[in-house]
């Protein structure tokens, strides 16, 4: 329960807008993977009852959609390059996976321009 506060709930609370500075790759993956499990269980329970729950899993992804934007920027920061990458995403298949590549790379170390 520590975890989810800590790599979610607070990215969320307080990091909502924030494109500037760094995240790790420990940060970035959990906060991915609280966010996989939630769409899961929401795409689930809108399979059960769709016409209960099937306007949630769209509405939550429509409300992480700046956090996850945020996120990203923060992590490509990491690895010293600028959160406009993410426009690759707009490439079919190819862009996705050298984002993918991007954001598994390993943190920089020493400070780089992204540093507060």
């Amino acid at each position: 329960m520590n975890a989810f506060k800590t790599y979610y709930w607070d990215v969320l609370k307080s990091n909502y807008f924030n494109f500037e500075g760094r995240a790790t790759r420990k940060q970035f993956w959990m906060f991915f993977l609280f966010n996989a499990i939630i769409i899961l269980i929401l795409k689930s329970l809108a399979f059960i009852s769709s016409r209960f729950f099937g306007l949630l899993d769209p509405l939550y992804n429509l409300a992480i959609l700046l956090p996850f934007l945020s996120i990203s920027a923060r992590r490509l920061h990491d690895t010293n390059r600028s959160g406009w990458w993410q426009l690759l995403n707009f490439l079919p298949f190819i862009g996705t996976l050298i984002l993918l590549i991007l954001l598994v790379m390993p943190t920089q170390p020493a400070p780089n321009r992204f540093d507060k």
